[in-house]
């Protein structure tokens, strides 16, 4: 039987860009009429694109091994996390603590349900004046493992991070439900600065839902058909959220959560299933906060285009001017709003947001 695509007019016209972003990060279903085509995703697309970009992560990781521990990558093969406890020396992780809290820099913040989250870029400006946490991003431990876990030597997007809970009576944050980020490895990087208590809205990641496993891919064919016109705009975006009572079927475990003391370090693989976890009062948590997320079907492990001279240490500005651009020109809504020269725990403004 014939396979035919939903492509219609005027969007015959940029069907040779839709069809080169399936050789890219592209995950929207909802934006791109053949990512999203459910004809062609029961035929397998979305399975197969998924299963080329984790074998080229394997391939690149075989290649990075140096970078980690025996030990370390034996986790992160079984787990899809590695976990550090007391990740830098006492007296030098209170320098840092004590560098962060006292520092005030441009931030942004973003609302989302009753959350609102926090960043300030670790640009080269801002490192500057921060020199422990340049040491920490610069140390060949945090960068081995976060390049091994992402499966590439990136240059990673490094943030001061606070999630500030229950700031208003509204609907649950929704990145409290499970889910994985997109169809291919990528990596982020949680370096709790505060105590995190089960209660507190902890780091949440489902042990070994990094891998592809047989259940797992069914499951995926079975999202991918119906993502385009499902009712969850994140799902439709290409993040699938599952529920906790379907892990099982998956041969999945239960989550674990992250209630974790501070100077704790925690790199993920987040195509596994991950959340934050519900805090029950408010709270605020803060940690220094990584990401990277690669082409995943490059054969090289290096040449990172956030690593040229021009955008190191620049990436994260650069990104939220061009997000201001659109806004101003009425071509997307930047959910970051400027939140002026504040501290990670300066109280959130909720005018930011009407």
């Amino acid at each position: 039987m014939a396979i035919t695509m939903n492509i219609h007019r005027p969007s015959w016209l940029l069907a040779p860009f839709y069809a080169a972003a399936i050789a890219t990060t592209s995950k929207s279903f909802g934006n791109n009429p053949i990512i999203g085509s459910p004809a062609l995703n029961q035929a397998g697309l979305h399975v197969a694109r998924m299963r080329l970009a984790h074998a080229m992560a394997g391939w690149r990781r075989r290649r990075l091994a140096h970078l980690v521990s025996k030990e370390d990558a034996a986790d992160f093969h079984c787990d899809g996390f590695i976990l550090k406890r007391n990740f830098l020396p006492a007296p030098v992780f209170e320098a840092l603590k004590t560098e962060v809290l006292s520092a005030a820099a441009p931030a942004r913040d973003m609302i989302q349900g009753n959350t609102v989250t926090r960043r300030i870029a670790l640009d080269a400006h801002t490192l500057a004046r921060l020199p422990a946490v340049r040491a920490l991003l610069e140390s060949r431990e945090w960068l081995g493992l976060v390049c091994y876990v992402g499966s590439s030597k990136l240059a990673p997007l490094n943030y001061i991070q606070t999630i500030f809970s229950h700031v208003r009576e509204t609907a649950a944050d929704p990145q409290t439900r499970l889910h994985s980020d997109t169809f291919h490895p990528t990596v982020k990087a949680w370096y709790f600065l505060t105590d995190v208590g089960e209660d507190d809205g902890p780091f949440t990641y489902v042990p070994g839902s990094h891998r592809l496993s047989a259940p797992r891919l069914e499951w995926e064919k079975r999202m991918s058909i119906g993502a385009s016109q499902s009712p969850d705009r994140y799902t439709q975006r290409g993040s699938f959220r599952i529920h906790e009572s379907e892990l099982a079927g998956l041969g999945l475990p239960k989550p674990k959560f992250f209630a974790v003391p501070a100077n704790t370090l925690v790199v993920a693989d987040t195509v596994g299933f991950h959340a934050r976890g519900a805090s029950a009062y408010p709270s605020v948590r803060i940690e220094i906060w990584a990401y990277g997320r690669r082409n995943p079907f490059l054969l090289w492990t290096g040449f990172d285009p956030l690593a040229m001279p021009f955008v190191k240490g620049r990436a994260v500005p650069l990104y939220w001017s061009a997000m201001d651009l659109g806004e101003r020109f009425g071509l997307t809504k930047n959910p970051w709003r400027p939140a002026g020269r504040v501290k990670p725990d300066t109280p959130v403004d909720l005018r930011l947001f009407n």
